[in-house]
């Protein structure tokens, strides 16, 4: 198996530098860190890649079995990190790639030395003292939107995402990130996504950890960034004075300084 063909990875940066690894979220592909990769790439060795089924990935890898559970991209992240024989790599998930990175380091913990979680969400249902920012009806009708209409869903659902609505060309940007992915893949992903339930997991990262939220996130409010805080001991809370879901696109400056900093307190 080619990982590097399967997962479509690019590397950046000096060879011979410590090494980050990003993970895009949902819906998306390595493009969405392209803000981000210059900053980074100065000191650091970065290492892009889509999941199977995004962006330039090899899509006859896909198979509904391995990719109906976080499980499965884990272990895309695992071999990829294999492949490249990296070593307490510091992991970069965006969204539910957060928590992909929390199985991965559990998995492979000489592999991935420590995380950052960019608008993370363990879970996005409401709970018994735990507010995720949705009711299960909430996601019931978006699944069910997203799974009779994909391109509509995508349409609708990609400007209250992305935020900023004064800058709708970031809206568009990640409608047509939407609308490139298969919809019966991003089907499968939605619903691993959605129904997702890391709240345990989460509770047994013991590495490094920071936890970078948006002062404003439809999809992963306030409280749950707050959540994860305090379920990591020892993890750090950077606030950005940023709106939406995908900062590295909104806020691409605040969101690389934050991670540079944090990779300097690893040092």
């Amino acid at each position: 198996m080619d990982v590097r063909r399967r997962n479509n990875v690019s590397i950046a940066g000096p060879v011979d530098g410590p090494v980050v690894v990003l993970a895009h979220g949902f819906g998306c592909d390595q493009n969405m860190w392209r803000l981000v990769v210059p900053a980074l790439a100065q000191q650091y060795r970065v290492v892009t890649f889509d999941y199977v089924g995004s962006g330039g990935s090899d899509l006859s890898a896909w198979s509904h079995e391995r990719y109906s559970s976080l499980e499965g991209y884990a272990s895309d992240v695992v071999e990829v990190c294999e492949e490249l024989d990296l070593k307490r790599a510091v992991f970069v998930g965006h969204s539910v790639s957060a928590m992909i990175g929390v199985l991965a380091a559990r998995a492979a913990p000489e592999r991935i030395g420590a995380l950052v979680m960019v608008a993370p969400s363990p879970r996005y249902i409401n709970d018994d003292g735990y507010r995720g920012g949705f009711s299960a009806q909430d996601i019931d009708e978006l699944l069910a939107s997203l799974e009779s209409n994909y391109l509509g869903w995508s349409a609708t659902m990609a400007p209250v995402i992305m935020g900023n609505p004064q800058r709708p060309e970031l809206g568009q940007e990640l409608t047509n990130s939407f609308c490139a992915t298969d919809p019966d893949i991003a089907r499968v992903f939605a619903r691993t996504t959605f129904l997702s339930d890391s709240r345990e997991d989460v509770r047994t990262v013991s590495v490094p950890t920071l936890v970078l939220e948006c002062a404003q996130d439809a999809i992963a409010p306030r409280g749950v960034g707050a959540y994860v805080h305090a379920a990591i001991p020892g993890s750090r809370l950077v606030t950005l004075d940023a709106t939406g879901h995908c900062p590295q696109l909104s806020a691409p400056e605040a969101t690389a300084e934050a991670i540079v900093d944090f990779l300097r307190s690893l040092t």
